[in-house]
Order: structure tokens, then sequence, then C-alpha cells
């Protein structure tokens, strides 16, 4: 599978009785596809994926699945901070049709390297699906280390990280090492505010929030920059950064959703324990959206 420019980490729309809205669901996912974007992930954070019951989570895929129709690849979050359930979610991924897992670094236990490097190999080893593995240290508490990315890269089934660890050192240092491989590994930001920035260095693409409203022009962006455009690339990336850093105000997706909400897009609010926007972050969020090209909104607002 391609995994390269972009992948939409799509948000969980819920209904105004906070029920999973099936119906925008499939419309988020029709208008990314009708934007060209390469990917989908679902069931990861932007997703809401731990307030998510397992019926839920297997409509959200199978909905999911349905409507790429094989236009896009499909990734499903499978990580957990038991490996044995990891290995159980990310089997019954590709039961459902998954193109690859999204398997973040365990969280809250705090795995030791030694652990983490036998986590995601007992995950290769049970389960015939390619593999992006997940660094974000600043949920997970936990950073993996280059030297136990090496380590796993010998793995075939891992194809790819999203690198979310917030270092540009440590970025260099992941995209050093891919480069060094004998197979292609794809190396793409978990930040839209670092895309620019990583996809310079050598990488790849963006697993986008931003993307959930502006798919257009985050693609733009990365297509621009992979082919070392980097004066158009520039001039994308600082006309979407109000929105970038808008989207991190407070936690994701409590932004996101919020402006796809003010733009008449099926969002709905987030579940508990993570609560509406505050206020004065709304009026600076609708004072970005405001700010942005007016073709870049598809909707009205």
């Amino acid at each position: 599978m391609p995994l390269e420019n972009l992948y939409t980490a799509i948000i969980t729309p819920f209904d105004t009785e906070g029920k999973l809205d099936q119906a925008g669901l499939q419309r988020n996912l029709q208008f990314q596809m009708n934007e060209g974007v390469n990917g989908i992930v679902v069931l990861g954070t932007t997703g809401e994926v731990p307030t998510l019951t397992s019926t839920e989570k297997r409509l959200v895929v199978e909905i999911a699945r349905k409507e790429l129709k094989g236009n896009a690849s499909l990734m499903v979050g499978t990580g957990s901070y038991s490996t044995e359930q990891a290995i159980a979610n990310t089997k019954e991924a590709k039961e459902m049709g998954a193109d690859a897992a999204l398997v973040v670094t365990p969280y809250y236990n705090k795995p030791t390297q030694e652990g983490l490097f036998r986590h995601f190999a007992a995950i290769s080893e049970a389960v015939d699906l390619p593999i992006c593995i997940y660094n974000i240290q600043g949920r997970t508490g936990q950073n993996l280390e280059t030297k136990t990315l090496q380590r796993l890269f010998e793995f075939p089934s891992i194809i790819g990280v999203k690198e979310a660890s917030g270092s540009m050192m440590q970025m260099n240092d992941v995209l050093e090492l891919a480069k060094q491989q004998n197979r292609p590994i794809k190396i793409l930001s978990g930040d839209d505010g670092l895309t620019l920035p990583l996809m310079s260095l050598g990488g790849h693409g963006i697993f986008s929030v931003v993307s959930n409203l502006i798919p257009g022009p985050v693609l733009q962006m990365v297509k621009a920059a992979a082919k070392g455009d980097l004066e158009t690339a520039r001039s994308l990336h600082f006309q979407m950064l109000p929105l970038f850093r808008a989207a991190f105000i407070e936690t994701n997706p409590i932004p996101i959703k919020t402006a796809m909400r003010l733009c008449g897009m099926p969002a709905g609010n987030c579940r508990l324990p993570l609560c509406n926007l505050a206020a004065s972050n709304e009026d600076q969020l609708r004072h970005v959206i405001r700010s942005l090209p007016p073709a870049w909104i598809k909707t009205d607002f």
C-alpha cells in the first residue's frame, strides 16, 4: 500500500444524543474521497477511540471500508497497552478489510525500550498486516528511541512511522535511519505544523488533523513538497499555520470538531472526559476560520 502524502485522521461524529452519527461519518468520508486523500485513519486519537464501544468500533471500520471502496487506503488504529489486546485488535482489523494498522506505543504502563521492542515484534509476528508505528510521547509517556526502531525495521511488516515525538533532532535521526534500510520505510509527520519541515528533510507526508476540515490545501502542500516545490509548499504552510495552531489550542480533537461543527460539517460534541471548547478559544477559532481563503471552506460559515 502507498504510505505517502495525506492520510486524514478522521473524527468520529456524534449526533445530538451523543450516539455515533453513521450518516455523518459517511458524508465526511465522501468529502475526503472527493478531495483525493491518499488514506483514512479510523479509530485513532482524533476519532476518540477510547470512548467508543466495541460495537461502534466495528461500525466505524465497516462504514469506512464500504465508503472508500479501495480508492484510498484504510488504516485502523489497533494499539493498546496490552500486547495481547493489540494483537487481537490487529487481527480483527485485518479480518474487516483494513489495508494497514496504526499501532501506538503502549501508554500508561511505560514499558522499557526492550518491552517496546517485544511489543511491536509480537504484533508483527502474530498478524500478517502492514504496520505503521505511532510514536507520541506526549500522550503515551514513553518515547520510542531510534535505536529501538532500528531493531524493529528488521520486521518486513513494519512499513513506516507516524513521527510525533515533537523533537526535530529525533525526526532527523529517524529519517536518516529509514534511508539506510534496504527496503522502503515511510516516515510521516504526526503534527500538522511540522509536516513541511519533516518533508523538506525527506519525509513522506502527514497524518493530518486539520485535513478533516481542509483536505484540499493540505494535500496541495504535501504534493508540492514531495515534488521539491518548496516555494509553493511554504506559502501553503504559512497560510494554514494559524489553523495548525488553533487545532491544538485545547486537547485534540476538541478544536477540530468545533471547527467542523461551526462550518456545518458532521461532528457533534466530544464524549466525556473531553468537553466543549472554552468560549474564549471558540472565539479565537472562529476568527482563524474566517481568515482562511473562502474557497478552502466547502460549507457555509
